[in-house]
């Protein structure tokens, strides 16, 4: 019998946090071949890059370790699995698949450290 093994990632390490509004965020997983999806976890849907592969990423990766380059965010409270965005520059409705990723251990985990740590936008002296 073949042996199985399971290694659950032991360390996130991200390297860029960026709030931005859902709209923004819908219009960055549009892409001019369809739409990508977004991750939706615990009130908040987000979308992150990985680190372009190299030998040490590769070290770090098989040892438990990944990368995330950067995660965009906003807040979500309830699932959709689709959501949509309107937008003249589209020339009407563009629909982007939401995937229900709170099971996930890792992405449960962001999200609790995430809300934990993400500072107050400050309000503008204006």
């Amino acid at each position: 019998m073949v042996k199985i093994s399971f290694s659950p990632v032991n360390e996130l390490v991200v390297h860029e946090v960026v709030k931005v509004s859902m709209d923004d965020l819908m219009r960055e997983r549009i892409t001019p071949s369809g739409t990508m999806p977004l991750y939706w976890c615990n009130g908040l849907i987000f979308s992150f890059s990985s680190v372009p592969m190299n030998k040490r990423v590769l070290d770090d990766y098989l040892n438990g370790k990944i990368h995330w380059m950067e995660v965009h965010y906003a807040e979500m409270k309830d699932y959709d699995e689709v959501i949509v965005l309107n937008d003249e520059h589209y020339n009407g409705s563009m629909k982007i698949r939401v995937i229900d990723t709170s099971k996930s251990a890792l992405h449960s985990d962001f999200v609790k450290w995430l809300k934990a740590n993400s500072k107050p936008a400050k309000e503008s002296n204006k």
